[in-house]
């Protein structure tokens, strides 16, 4: 856990006695990476350590491969920061791959990024910043059934927004649908590879399992030359979806199952592709394409998650193989250790959230959520949209480091915290919002109404008068112990304003509280508030903004929703609370106004005092012409619900 040391103004972290020796290890951040007793709380560490990661910015020096910068951060002693790290580093001081280093970031176009993508470009593109070397963006579009453009779309607009950007154009698997095919009919020759016609319920069974050796398919022994001729049939579409796939001959009593004759080509006919339409009918598979792919663009660390530990033989094995063919293919990895090598690491796991693209494409296809941007969503789309800043995203990989531990569960609150820190750094813009509308009438107030002046760096301008607004959070007719603000009979400061004083509770035929009769103390204006006298934000009735506002809390209500059956059984009920009768300074306006003007982010934020911090929703804003509020993150990391015996409904 970690734990706030008061002898020294930094964090420990402590790893549990499961460690390394059977003793619990400590280790401490620097001041610049101290964090907030609330994210302390917030890691479940399981034998890991927390280290510095990469730097925020994005890459420089685009280009060719930059095997003299990655030697020179070898040779200045530049530090490894996780154990891909050390991997990387230990291969350049070797020179295994003449100095260069080269990562990629290979997604599959079926889906938006989420969360655990974060953690996958900030290690890939952070190892190629960090050793002065280059990362390419390669989509893996061998699957045209659940491909779509608006996903690639969708993709580079994402890591762009994390702050990288990829080496030269973005790449694709289907780039090398043509050199792959010929790889295969050259397997076949040197009867490395077979066309098999067993049904996929056969395949299946003759693989056998873990406990259970395969056996030979009928079809194994058949000549390479009627194999040769089958998958060529195959290439022109001859054959029928499901009637046969080329298949690897290596071992089908291998102990890993992965191994056992592992198909190279199925048959898709009537699927077109997002970029080759309908050129080809059959299309690689994931192992057969991937690793390939990294050897033909010069990859020197492919870095993934510990899901394809079991893959890395296969990634070898082929990659070993088309080497020895001797045509000259693969020029970048040549001597034979310089071959693209497979390093795993554990994914992100995340409490409250599911990171499967599949689970959340069936919240997106159920209509469980407002499409893959939702502001709910895990992914980077829905955090963009909510008012995520980049930063903290950065920010979060960085404080949980790279481990191999696959247990290791991160609470959402940390990741929050990280959201909050980074938001009170960069964003300047504050105004004044009530979101739960109680009414309130100034009884000795007479006259017009009076414009305020809010101090600040920007002009600012508020009406007071004789009828007013306050959140019904901050009132109760019987007031708590623990409770600072408004009751009967008790004095608050209105912000930039007056102290006022409760004289009178109104109540409607429903007997809920409908409005507040108050006096003001005229000569408070521009004083400090007495001795335990709370400071409240307030609006006018009239002379306010009409804006709606999102509430978010967890679209989960179990921590872990993966592990209770059906995750949908978790859903919350009370995941978004809109409020449709929130008032906000005149002011938010002219502030949306200038940020159009002078910022280059899109995103408008603002921070609604004592309210958290909120983003302008644009999406929405255009299409009910009023402003709409994205709850970004509450000032404390727990959701604000309201409390209180004598809060009100908002109206």
């Amino acid at each position: 856990m970690l734990a706030r040391s008061p002898q020294f103004s930094q964090w420990r972290i402590c790893l549990p006695t499961t460690c390394k020796g059977g003793k619990a290890r400590i280790a401490s951040l620097p001041r610049s990476n101290r964090i907030s007793q609330v994210v302390c709380t917030a890691i479940f560490f399981s034998g890991c350590r927390v280290q510095r990661g990469w730097r925020s910015r994005s890459l420089l020096n685009k280009g060719s491969f930059r095997k003299n910068a990655s030697l020179k951060a070898a040779e200045e002693g530049v530090e490894a920061g996780n154990l891909v790290e050390d991997i990387v580093l230990t291969d350049l001081k070797t020179k295994k791959y003449q100095g260069r280093v080269r990562t990629r970031f290979p997604p599959e176009p079926n889906g938006f990024l989420h969360i655990g993508h974060v953690k996958s470009i900030c290690l890939n593109f952070g190892i190629a910043e960090k050793f002065g070397g280059s990362c390419n963006l390669r989509f893996d579009d061998t699957n045209p059934e659940s491909e779509k453009q608006v996903y690639i779309d969708n993709i580079k607009e994402d890591v762009r927004w994390l702050g990288f950007e990829w080496d030269g154009s973005e790449r694709y698997a289907s780039d090398y649908f043509q050199q792959l095919y010929r790889w295969g009919e050259a397997f076949i020759d040197r009867g490395l590879a077979y066309v098999d016609e067993l049904s996929a319920e056969d395949i299946s069974e003759y693989r056998g399992s873990v406990t259970r050796p395969g056996k030979n398919s009928p079809f194994r022994d058949r000549p390479a030359e009627e194999s040769l001729e089958l998958f060529r049939q195959m290439r022109a579409g001859g054959m029928a979806q499901g009637s046969a796939v080329l298949r690897a001959k290596i071992d089908m009593s291998h102990p890993n199952v992965i191994m056992r004759d592992p198909i190279m080509y199925r048959i898709l006919p009537d699927t077109p592709h997002p970029r080759t339409g309908n050129e080809w009918p059959i299309y690689p598979s994931y192992d057969w394409a991937h690793g390939l792919s990294d050897a033909i663009e010069g990859v020197t660390h492919s870095v993934c998650t510990l899901e394809f530990n079991m893959h890395n033989e296969l990634y070898n094995w082929f990659n070993e193989k088309v080497l020895s063919l001797d045509d000259d293919s693969l020029p970048l990895c040549r001597p034979p250790d310089a071959l693209p090598r497979q390093h795993e690491f554990a994914r992100l796991e995340m409490t409250n959230i599911v990171v499967s693209k599949r689970k959340l494409k069936r919240l997106v296809e159920g209509e469980y959520v407002d499409g893959w941007d939702d502001p709910r969503m895990p992914t980077i789309s829905g955090m963009r949209r909510r008012g995520y800043p980049p930063a903290a995203l950065r920010k979060l990989c960085e404080l949980i480091g790279v481990t191999k531990v696959p247990t290791s569960v991160i609470e959402l609150s940390l990741l929050e915290n990280c959201v909050r820190d980074a938001l009170q750094e960069t964003v300047a813009a504050k105004a004044l919002c009530v979101l739960r509308p109680l009414p309130v009438t100034i009884t000795n107030w007479s006259g017009e109404d009076e414009l305020l002046e809010v101090p600040g760096d920007e002009a600012r301008q508020m009406h007071f008068g004789k009828e007013i607004l306050l959140d019904a959070e901050d009132f109760q007719e019987d007031p708590e112990p623990n409770f600072k603000r408004l009751a009967p009979g008790r004095k608050v400061k209105l912000r930039y304003s007056y102290v006022i004083t409760c004289d009178e509770v109104i109540r409607g035929s429903d007997g809920d509280i409908k409005e507040l009769r108050c006096s003001y103390d005229p000569e408070s204006l521009g004083k400090r508030p007495p001795k335990k006298v709370a400071v409240i934000h307030w609006a006018h009735a009239t002379q306010s903004a009409p804006v709606t506002v999102r509430m978010y809390d967890n679209l989960f209500s179990d921590a872990r929703p993966e592990e209770a059956g059906d995750f949908l059984d978790a859903l919350s009920g009370d995941s978004c609370k809109e409020l449709t009768s929130a008032r906000c300074e005149p002011s938010i306006s002219a502030m949306w106004k200038k940020h159009q003007e002078e910022s280059e982010d899109p995103i408008f934020r603002v921070q609604f005092e004592r309210c958290g911090f909120f983003a302008l929703d644009r999406k929405a804003t255009e299409a009910t012409s009023r402003m709409v509020f994205n709850c970004t993150v509450t000032p404390r990391s727990d959701f604000a619900k309201p409390k209180g015996r004598a809060r009100q409904k908002a109206k």
